[in-house]
């Protein structure tokens, strides 16, 4: 009984936590950005069109609309350009961010949720307006214990207005600092006046943000701006040295081939103690067969059919299978919610038992329950009850 009670326990609690495990990376995997592949600039190892390797690269703002126009498995290719030396301070502190350019969509991208005011628009970029989006521990360290929009940051000493401030934000992997602690601008105010450093030029940025229009198309779009990059820049397309990217939706679909076979392997080993817990159950039966000859014997001898004993001792065994299930299936359940009102670690979602799995392991369950009482019962049917009758228990 408690073999099968934890051959469930072991299959729900273990799927329970690789799912949890899966959910809690994809989360964080979200907060980096929304399925986004980060190109950055590199340096050629290939000769291609007569240019030798060991060329720098670097992409300008002309790179963006062919880009755009060039992949059509893409659904946004943006800039980012970015400063670590810009002076910040309000009327009530100082303090050293990172300050970035981008395009309106940049803050959908990089899951940058609104958490007061707004994020950058259109307007702001076609107006070349100063106005400043603050991650949310920036704002606090820039205006403690108060609310910074609409008041005024300076970036040496350039004045932008507040517009809005980023919602608390987790996030345990980043290419270029925490969210949290920079400050975004629009991507032609942020040319203007702080354009990129030596060696680049004030026509060329530090990376290009692209997404595929949907997850089965991203290798595809990565493949397009590839190509797109390599013909403007006369390097080969197949030279990733070159043209380096960070591929999110590739490493969240590794991941979750890791967390699937993870998944399935303990699942194996829950459905292994199963199985020893359905045998554990059938020698449970076969000893009361045993103890219970004589019994079985008096009930033939007075005319009881073998379909008769062969139905009782198969329902006793299926009570006895079944109760243990459903008593494993609820201490499950039940751990995995208490479990669950503890503090968890950003890249574990808790314990997320699914009903896939619990049902799967009550199938499992059944089909064992069946083949522990089967037999048992079958050999207590085919007692001979004269056999019986002269049988001593314990002799």
């Amino acid at each position: 009984m408690f073999g099968i009670a934890w051959g469930i326990v072991s299959i729900v609690l273990m799927v329970a936590a690789g799912e949890g495990l899966r959910k809690g990376q994809e989360e964080q995997a979200r907060n980096l950005g929304k399925d986004v592949m980060i190109v950055f600039h590199g340096r050629t190892s290939l000769q291609a069109g007569g240019t030798h390797a060991g060329r720098v690269v670097h992409w300008e703002d002309q790179d963006v609309p062919v880009v755009q126009a060039e992949s059509p498995d893409c659904e946004y290719a943006i800039p980012e350009l970015e400063q670590d030396t810009v002076r910040v301070h309000s009327n009530f502190n100082n303090a050293a961010f990172t300050v970035t350019g981008s395009y309106p969509p940049f803050g959908y991208i990089r899951s940058l949720d609104v958490g007061a005011g707004r994020f950058y628009d259109w307007d702001d970029m076609r107006e070349q307006r100063r106005v400043a989006f603050l991650g949310s521990d920036a704002a606090k360290q820039l205006f403690p214990g108060r609310n910074p929009v609409g008041d005024t940051i300076y970036l040496n000493d350039f004045p932008y207005t507040v517009i809005g401030v980023m919602a608390k934000k987790k996030q345990d992997s980043s290419y270029d600092g925490w969210d949290v602690n920079k400050v975004f601008l629009p991507f032609a105010a942020m040319r203007r006046d702080f354009p990129d450093k030596p060696p680049g030029t004030d026509t060329t940025f530090d990376q290009l943000l692209v997404t595929p229009k949907s997850v089965d198309q991203h290798t595809a779009c990565k493949r397009e701006v590839r190509t797109a990059l390599a013909r403007m820049h006369r390097y080969d397309p197949a030279d990733k040295e070159a043209c380096p990217i960070w591929d999110t939706v590739q490493e969240a679909q590794a991941f979750k081939t890791m967390t699937d076979g993870m998944k399935f392997f303990l699942g194996a080993v829950g459905i292994v103690t199963l199985l020893l817990g359905g045998i554990g159950v059938m020698n449970v039966m076969l000893v009361a067969v045993r103890e219970r000859t004589r019994e079985i014997g008096v009930r033939k001898a007075i005319g009881a059919p073998a379909g008769t004993i062969l139905r009782q001792f198969f329902i006793e065994a299926l009570i006895i299978a079944l109760l243990s299930g459903g008593i494993g299936l609820g201490v499950a359940f039940g751990f995995c919610a208490l479990v669950n009102l503890l503090p968890m670690p950003d890249f574990f979602a808790g314990l997320i038992p699914s009903w896939s799995s619990g049902l799967i392991a009550a199938g499992l369950l059944g089909a064992i329950a069946v083949g522990a009482a089967l037999y048992p019962a079958r050999r207590a049917a085919s007692i001979d009850p004269i056999e019986a009758l002269r049988y001593e228990a314990g002799g």
